[in-house]
């Protein structure tokens, strides 16, 4: 009986404090008493901040000052859609007043986005009032309704596309429907789950978990964003494992006005350890779609169809033309649209003075200059075929336009990649020979950016060769150049293959050593596969040396000799060259798979190392 009284009186004391929140969230939405805060969002190929999320706070004198309270009131009192769209219209307000620089994130949960007024684009008049455009804004589902009604959920957000706004997915791995919402709504960003951020440099379960996320994204076409970066260990590893984009408080806290330059030590991190400007046009996955633009002159959306038509009629080779205003691209109309709905009977008499907006493809392709042509070619495989014809509109990092690229264009320059990629490639593994391995090296050295120089070279070889032949031999060479291949960061690391059984990375990833050691273990793993079941079970096998004398060789091993190449220590590829094979040597002194890591700092008088050079 005492229980049943202490739960009444319990819940008879709590009764008045939820109707004082009531009365509190009331007058904050009758005052809209709420402010706006945003944090960056960093692109972490630039080091540049390309937008911001959008979040709020209740004052600051009230329980209800944190947003997780706010909302919770909401949903007690039944108002959670009411307090949305109030929020909704103070972050734009705010991110308006402040110059709207880049794109906003707004946050929205998928219950409100469904509400029955969602296709009266009352949103798309409310930002077009404020001076905002649809490209700036980026629709930011929350994932907190498990039973969400995908099929209008998909009609949603194609509705939304097609009025020029973009789509994102937040906390991905924080529910259970995240991948399914992935796959109904083929959003543009994916922001991952802090959860799976903070700490990533020590968990290599988080690791693998964020690495499977950036393969998906770049097959489908999204870009990642990568939210809680508390640390410079954990924005390096998400560098490291090519991810676009990146917010927490290492990068900026959230601000009523946030700044629009990240402090020079974010920058030096990213840029001081990376490629930049036209170093990264260097190995192929690195050029980016800044070698296609084009200057095509952009009609606004209020030109007249006529006129759209004559600038096609004085230009025969022109296929398509931007749709721009104030700087923000729009959309593309396509040559053969235009003449097709032409050609039409009475169309041109009827939609002659019309303006071209009618005639503009509102879901084109639009990319920035640092996307490299790698993943736009990803892009374009998984978008509409008309997109490779039609081309695709390039803008800068605060998404204003540049320029146009076309398919031809990029079709010419893969082609001319691969051609020259293959005329330096060794025949044997297809991986870059001396020339890119000795241009790479210079680069690295020209721009003072560190990295670790790893000479593999496989032990016991010959005498495999002599007795297993050169055929197995050279099984064995494709097979390392594979598990190499596997080990490598394609965005941060370059391998290359020196020739015969002798291989170099040039890492940039900070977990390089990880990554070798998981090399050294995959090799012990597959080599006694290439030999005969006594050899396997002797560990080795019996040959004769040149002098006739017979003697044991162990099974095939690696050694690594690697060197540790800071900014302004090596003046060419010749002196990291014959560094990497002293280390590569002292590493063959060691039984078995080895690595070897040189941590001296070099003389400066490397001509004296009588080593063989890469070139």
């Amino acid at each position: 009986m005492s229980t049943i009284l202490d739960i009444r009186n319990f819940t008879a004391t709590q009764r008045p404090a939820q109707e004082d929140l009531g009365q509190r969230l009331h007058e904050i939405v009758e005052n809209q008493r709420l402010n706006a805060l945003f944090q960056p969002i960093l692109d972490i190929a630039t080091a540049k901040v390309v937008g911001y999320e959008g979040l709020i706070r209740g004052p600051s004198d009230s329980p209800l000052h944190s947003p997780v309270t706010l909302f919770k009131a909401a949903r007690e009192h039944n108002r959670v859609a009411e307090v949305e769209y109030l929020c909704r219209r103070i972050v734009l307000e705010s991110f308006a007043r402040l110059g709207g620089q880049g794109k906003v994130f707004l946050n929205i949960s998928p219950d409100v986005l469904l509400q029955q007024d969602w296709k009266t684009g009352q949103t798309l008049k409310f930002i077009e009032e404020i001076g905002l455009q649809p490209q700036q804004v980026i629709i930011e589902i929350t994932e907190n309704a498990p039973t969400t009604d995908y099929q209008l959920l998909r009609e949603a957000a194609h509705h939304y596309r097609n009025m020029g706004f973009e789509i994102a997915i937040d906390d991905l791995g924080e529910g259970f429907s995240g991948l399914r919402l992935w796959s109904e709504l083929r959003p543009n960003y994916i922001k991952i789950d802090m959860h799976f951020i903070q700490g990533i440099n020590l968990d290599p379960l988080k690791l693998q978990f964020v690495r499977s996320i950036q393969e998906i994204a770049n097959k489908s076409g999204a870009r990642v964003i990568a939210e809680g970066i508390e640390t410079e260990a954990e924005l390096i590893a998400v560098r490291d494992l090519g991810i676009a984009y990146g917010q927490g408080y290492h990068i900026a806290r959230p601000n009523p006005k946030p700044e629009l330059q990240l402090p020079t030590e974010i920058s030096q991190v990213l840029i001081g350890s990376n490629f930049s400007g036209s170093q990264r046009y260097l190995s192929n996955h690195r050029a980016t779609v800044e070698k296609l633009i084009k200057q095509v002159p952009p009609v606004d959306p209020d030109c007249h169809n006529d006129d759209v038509y004559a600038i096609f009629e004085k230009h025969p080779k022109l296929y398509s033309i931007p749709v721009v205003r104030s700087g923000l691209p729009l959309g593309i109309i396509a040559r053969d649209t235009m003449i097709d709905r032409f050609a039409r009977p009475f169309h041109r008499e009827l939609y002659g003075r019309k303006p071209c907006e009618m005639m503009m493809d509102k879901s084109a392709l639009i990319v920035d200059t640092a996307t490299t042509i790698h993943a736009l070619s990803d892009l374009i495989l998984a978008s509409e075929p008309h997109h490779l014809s039609m081309g695709f509109i390039i803008t800068d990092d605060k998404g204003n336009y540049v320029g146009m690229g076309s398919g031809h264009d990029l079709l010419r320059l893969i082609t001319k990649m691969q051609i020259s990629a293959a005329r330096y490639a060794n025949p044997l593994t297809l991986l870059p020979g001396n020339v890119p391995i000795n241009e790479h090296i210079d680069c690295l050295l020209q721009e003072n950016l560190p990295f670790v120089a790893c000479y593999f070279d496989l032990d016991h070889f010959k005498p495999f060769n002599d007795v297993y032949g050169y055929q197995k031999g050279d099984e064995i060479i494709q097979m390392s150049g594979r598990l190499l291949k596997e080990i490598c960061d394609p965005d941060r690391d370059f391998l290359g293959h020196i020739g015969g059984d002798d291989f170099i990375i040039l890492f940039q990833s900070a977990d390089w050593e990880r990554r070798c050691r998981t090399l050294l273990a995959r090799f012990s793993e597959n080599v006694p596969s290439f030999y005969n079941e006594n050899d396997r079970m002797r560990g080795g096998i019996e040959t004769e040396d040149r002098q006739g004398k017979r003697g044991f060789q162990p099974l095939v091993s690696f050694s690594i000799g690697s060197v540790l190449v800071e900014p302004a220590t090596f003046s060419s590829h010749h002196e990291v060259s014959a560094a990497a094979a002293v280390a590569k040597k002292q590493a063959k002194k060691i039984p078995g798979n080895s690595l070897f890591v040189e941590r001296r700092i070099p003389t400066q008088n490397h001509e004296q190392i009588m080593e063989p050079k890469f070139g």
